[in-house]
């Protein structure tokens, strides 16, 4: 897990919608969180992952932000916007899974024939009948 300087976090906290009451009105409790991904100093791989993972969420500037406000405080959104920064970066982190290439057996490979073999069988049952 990868520890986010400061300086390349930056937050703000602007109006939220949804519950809250009359206190959506009055206080700013959603979290934009903008981070500068270049600040991180990733690894090539790791960033070509990232702009996977964050999609529209990353500028051409390299800021990546998140918006975070499904709840009615301030540290809870900036809890959950820090929080999903954490996951993207560990997401993009994980390196994929080499596929080892496999080669059918000779049965198998046989099995196959024959099977094709027999849905023709089949299907040329299927046509009209001919009297020549």
């Amino acid at each position: 897990m990868m520890q986010v300087p400061e300086d390349a976090i930056e937050e703000r906290f602007l109006a939220a919608s949804g519950p809250g009451g009359q206190n959506v009105n009055k206080v700013a409790t959603a979290c934009q969180l903008r981070c500068d991904v270049f600040k991180l100093g990733l690894h090539p791989e790791t960033w070509r992952r990232l702009k996977v993972i964050a999609g529209s969420r990353l500028s051409t500037s390299g800021e990546l932000v998140i918006t975070a406000r499904p709840y009615r405080t301030q540290e809870a959104n900036r809890a959950d916007a820090r929080d999903r920064l954490m996951e993207m970066l560990a997401k993009a982190e994980e390196r994929e899974a080499r596929r080892v290439k496999t080669k059918p057996s000779k049965s198998a490979r046989a099995k196959r024939v024959d099977a094709k073999k027999g849905r023709g069988v089949v299907k040329a049952a299927r046509a009209k009948v001919r009297l020549d």
